[in-house]
């Protein structure tokens, strides 16, 4: 089962907590046990799973990254967003999470972050819920 789950950003770099709207679509699908994945099909943004307790820590990751790869204007790719590709290709496009009575098996502070390089911008992940094979 796959779902699409839309987003609005609000900042041109931002990590957003999508973890409720991931284990709703878990929850819905009615699977037991499996393994969820989640999909951005974005060049400019990704995702990444992390602490989500203290936003100090997404501030530190956003913070960290931008030293790593600043905007500006020193980048062959002339629509002014460079950074924003580096950034995506860095943290990946992809989390997959196990499954386990129905809720996603998370650490006790893990969250689900969409991670946005570009924004603000309308943007959607897919969400696709792989139940366990049957071994009875």
């Amino acid at each position: 089962m796959a779902k699409r789950h839309q987003l609005e950003t609000t900042s041109r770099n931002q990590l957003v907590d999508i973890t409720p709207a991931v284990q709703h679509a878990v929850s819905d699908s009615g699977c037991g046990e499996g393994v969820c994945v989640v999909y951005c099909p974005h060049t400019t943004a990704g995702l990444t799973m992390n602490e989500g307790a203290d936003p100090a820590v997404a501030e530190d990751i956003l913070a960290r990254l931008e030293m790593l790869v600043p905007a500006g204007n020193r980048y062959r790719h002339l629509e002014g967003n460079a950074d924003s590709h580096i950034k995506a290709a860095l943290v990946g496009n992809s989390v997959s999470i196990p499954v386990d009575g129905g809720k996603l098996a998370l650490g006790a502070w893990q969250r689900i972050f969409f991670c946005e390089f570009d924004g603000p911008r309308r943007r959607s992940v897919s969400i696709t819920i792989l139940p366990a094979p049957d071994h009875r």
